[in-house]
């Protein structure tokens, strides 16, 4: 009984009384519980639920949904990129260090708002998913990828909590800033699939993600020289191991992938096939066939997959 009394205790004085005051009336802010009712929703749907009910079922046919779901994610990223340098950089935010204004005034809460919109894009962000096991493409769902998106939404939902700006805003500004490229060659390949071997910059987009996380890698390692900064110190212990967790990822995808050409690949690549697939939370590369080459990537080895009908707006991972 008095462990329970204690738990009850902890879990007021954290949900309510360090929390940002600000968020708590905000839409799946107030608790935790809503948002872990989506998480353990989404779980169920995309690991058991969805493959079982599309198990004798045609894939559906979403391609027009997917493209207007890419050219939202331009949008929306767009303009949280373009708000991060309104609000916080051009107005002396620091990369090195910088507490959050708690304050109820203008440009705080502005900050705080757009943080909280980062936030429902992450949970958006599992739509991803949800069309990788509607179009019946269970092989795209695999454990980082279900685990990349399931660890976002916790991950920020936790920081608009208890700090909705400073020294975490960059996290989402370089983000999505990646995610307008990403999305970007997401849509223009979703809206004609001749693009996907003629868009040049697919190579670089991987680039562009590997820098990402070593950006938000040394942002927040910075903090541990920084005695005097007030913001908390805790968050470092999450997103440090994460950060380095995925950029050693996707470099090694990268090796694989752009580096380590075998002659066979070269040999395909110089004749006109398609060039090896950026990463999609771990999926393995498509040769020219359309099936998948046998690279060995997240633990796994893929052979022979059927890619021609991969959804060609899903080959990047959603980071």
């Amino acid at each position: 009984m008095l462990v329970l009394r204690y738990l009850a205790s902890f879990y007021h004085y954290v949900n309510y009384e360090v929390s940002d005051p600000r968020v708590n009336d905000w839409f799946l802010m107030k608790t935790p519980w809503p948002g872990a009712a989506i998480l353990g929703l989404y779980l169920m749907f995309v690991l058991k639920w969805g493959p079982k009910w599309m198990e004798h079922r045609k894939p559906f046919q979403i391609d027009t949904i997917i493209k207007y779901y890419n050219l939202a994610q331009v949008v929306i990223c767009a303009f949280l990129f373009v708000e991060g340098f309104r609000l916080g950089y051009l107005r002396g935010y620091s990369f090195l260090c910088q507490p959050v204004d708690y304050s109820p005034t203008e440009i705080p809460t502005m900050i705080a708002r757009r943080c909280y919109y980062y936030f429902l894009v992450k949970v958006l962000d599992l739509l991803d998913t949800i069309f990788f096991v509607l179009r019946k493409k269970q092989n795209q769902v695999s454990f980082l990828h279900v685990y990349h998106h399931t660890g976002m939404v916790m991950l920020i939902w936790s920081g608009v909590k208890w700090f909705p700006g400073g020294h975490g805003v960059f996290m989402g500004f370089i983000n999505s800033f990646v995610h307008v490229v990403m999305y970007a060659y997401y849509f223009l390949t979703s809206a004609n699939p001749k693009n996907k071997n003629n868009l040049w910059w697919k190579k670089y987009i991987t680039q562009l993600q590997i820098i990402q996380f070593g950006m938000i890698f040394l942002q927040w390692f910075v903090l541990l020289f920084q005695p005097n900064c007030t913001f908390p110190k805790w968050p470092l212990f999450v997103i440090l191991p994460q950060n380095l967790f995925m950029f050693c990822l996707f470099l090694d995808f990268y090796y694989q992938a752009y580096i380590k050409k075998k002659p066979t690949d070269v040999a395909r690549r110089s004749g006109g096939g398609a060039v090896a697939d950026l990463p999609q939370n771990g999926i393995h590369t498509c040769g020219s066939n359309g099936k998948a080459s046998n690279v060995e990537y997240n633990g796994k080895v893929s052979s022979d997959a059927d890619c021609t009908k991969r959804n060609s707006s899903k080959e990047v991972l959603t980071s």
